[in-house]
């Protein structure tokens, strides 16, 4: 995959105007019963138990993934009972991963308030995420069709085995960018096709529709998770309600720091890697990789993604939940928190 060093960050001339959640608005009702039926699993018989699930309830993101199910559900036909179900267990996935992440990054916030592990601790944490999974197993016993139940395992799988490689890489200062981008495919890209493929197929049998919808999702998670990095570095942290800094805090190299560690003179790589492994961010690194066209070719990179991710929704007819999902693909690469 060949792509521009050099001055390439334009701004895409799909680019819409305002936020993912406007976007979605087209599917609010439909969110609105997938949240119920997520909140519905996080009931148990203890009191002490239910005060811990609580904290999960209580923090409904963006709902980006069962979003994307839902349009892509009614860009194929209509929404029915599994398209929610299906909504509820992308998201109680994503939750999971997110709880598990927070303690592995040792994060103390996410979106905006203190993360769970900062307020009850890591074991806390890694046991909701684990009960969320669990609830994950259970509902996916009630989909009566094989390949909802295969499909999201095997996506399952891909997403623990790119944090794994993730995992594996660190303070790899050598790591190549074919390895990062196909970590990015599993961890993180492996959940948006399916949501999108998932949403597809529910609404009709017809394959063609539904490779279409995975190749947009695979696409649109690739230009996500890779301004997702960028931001890490270079995003304000009061916008972004995350802790920030935690790729390098944790050794974990990134698309820009991969492209500013191969294009910079021996000198200056080994200053920026005695830096990088004391496990702090360099003052001077935004700058740094500013000079060295880094954040540029960062942003080129989503870029390309995001057209390629356009391109497989040309094979779709238009109609409007079509259009949000061209909406959704532009504020994914202008994105700044």
């Amino acid at each position: 995959m060949n792509m521009p060093t050099q001055n390439n960050s334009r701004v895409m001339t799909h680019s819409p105007q305002g936020g993912i959640r406007q976007c979605l608005s087209l599917v609010a009702d439909e969110l609105a019963q997938v949240k119920q039926f997520i909140d519905r699993q996080l009931v148990t018989d203890d009191e002490s138990v239910d005060a811990l699930l609580q904290c999960i309830t209580a923090r409904h993101g963006k709902m980006l993934r069962p979003g994307l199910i839902l349009l892509a559900g009614k860009c194929c036909g209509q929404i029915t009972r599994t398209h929610i179900a299906l909504g509820a267990v992308v998201e109680m996935i994503h939750i999971a991963s997110l709880l598990h992440d927070d303690v592995i990054d040792g994060a103390d916030s996410r979106r905006g308030v203190p993360s769970i592990n900062a307020i009850h601790g890591n074991e806390a944490a890694v046991l909701l995420g684990d009960f969320l999974l669990s609830k994950v197993f259970l509902v996916n016993a009630q989909f009566q069709t094989p390949e909802i139940f295969e499909t999201l395992a095997k996506t399952a799988v891909k997403l623990c085995r790119g944090e794994l490689l993730q995992n594996t890489q660190r303070r790899n200062w050598r790591l190549d960018e074919e390895t990062y981008l196909d970590i990015v495919k599993d961890k993180t890209a492996a959940l948006f096709g399916t949501s999108c493929y998932l949403g597809a197929m529910a609404a009709q049998k017809d394959k063609a529709p539904g490779r279409a919808m995975m190749d947009y999702g695979i696409n649109l998670g690739m230009a996500f998770q890779i301004t997702d990095d960028l931001l890490d570095i270079i995003g304000d942290e009061n916008k972004m309600g995350k802790s920030l800094g935690a790729d390098m805090a944790n050794h974990k190299l990134t698309l820009p720091v991969i492209h500013l560690l191969r294009t910079i003179n021996d000198k200056d790589k080994a200053i920026v890697i005695k830096e990088l492994a004391g496990g702090e961010k360099p003052q001077r690194l935004p700058d740094i990789l500013n000079n060295s066209d880094s954040i540029n070719y960062t942003r080129a990179k989503a870029n390309y993604y995001c057209d390629a991710a356009m391109q497989s929704l040309t094979a779709l007819a238009d109609c409007p939940a079509k259009t949000e999902l061209v909406r959704i693909t532009g504020l994914i690469c202008t994105r700044s928190e």
